[in-house]
């Protein structure tokens, strides 16, 4: 507990002045944290990093994060990020017949898959913080967490019925419950002390809360489904106590993409 606790401090004591600052130092630190979740994910697939492949998922990733008011960047060579994709899609299918099928159509599968995965979230944390401002980062990163205390202080002290014991047989539905109701007071919070947020009405920000709580659990099982697949404990061990990148960000993954889905932020 001990080693958790320093690691979440360091961790934060990097991170959130980044977000706080935001424009390029954030845009910096998304790419690096993307890349190290992009290699914890080739890496439970046995898939090297530093192989044609890996090169190729980088690039794509590398292309995908590029945010909105960068976007000239490519556009001015005459290509989007659509041609982009699918150029490297087709690489990827040009190197199963290179290699013989040594690297598979499921393997291409899963690199695309993987991308995508890694990149929605992180490219929304991006333009989350340059079109929503900071207070909207804040606001996703603390119903994360008061989802995850809630659920794990209800669950631990009232859970009985297990939610998805073929997945993660800790959570119950009694914590799923009390990571939502944890969420709607922040969210409540958020709407009667916060500035851009208090501009909504009231009822968009609970039901939005509500939804952004329940997908961020979703996306904890959905890690805990891929680990669990590919007889994984930890996605990393790049935060001692805590795990790899995928373990910290996989509820963020959701819950960020889902502010600009719903039109939270326009």
């Amino acid at each position: 507990m001990k080693q958790r606790t320093i690691t979440a401090i360091i961790a934060m004591g990097i991170f959130i002045p980044i977000v706080i600052i935001g424009q390029m130092p954030l845009i910096v630190l998304t790419y690096l944290i993307a890349t190290i979740g992009l290699f914890e994910l080739l890496k439970m697939r046995k898939l090297k990093l530093a192989s044609i492949p890996g090169l190729i998922s980088v690039a794509l990733l590398w292309i995908f994060l590029i945010p909105e008011n960068y976007t000239g960047i490519i556009g001015d060579l005459g290509y989007s990020k659509i041609q982009l994709a699918l150029l490297a899609v087709l690489l990827f299918l040009t190197y199963t017949v290179v290699t013989k099928n040594r690297f598979t159509f499921d393997d291409v599968a899963f690199s695309v898959m993987a991308i995508l995965y890694v990149g929605i979230g992180f490219y929304y944390l991006i333009e989350t913080r340059d079109v929503g401002g900071v207070e909207y980062v804040f606001y996703a990163l603390i119903t994360v967490w008061a989802t995850d205390s809630g659920a794990y202080i209800i669950g631990r002290s009232m859970g009985k019925r297990k939610l998805w014991p073929e997945i993660s047989p800790k959570k119950t539905i009694e914590g799923f419950v009390g990571g939502v109701v944890c969420a709607l007071l922040v969210g409540l919070l958020f709407w009667l002390f916060g500035s851009d947020i208090s501009n909504l009405p009231l009822l968009k920000v609970l039901i939005v809360t509500v939804v952004l709580s329940f997908f961020g659990q979703i996306g904890d099982l959905v890690e805990s489904a891929l680990k669990r697949h590919y007889d994984v404990k930890d996605s990393g061990q790049l935060l001692p106590g805590h795990g790899g990148i995928l373990d910290r960000f996989d509820s963020l993954l959701f819950v960020i993409p889902l502010l600009h889905f719903f039109n939270v932020i326009q």
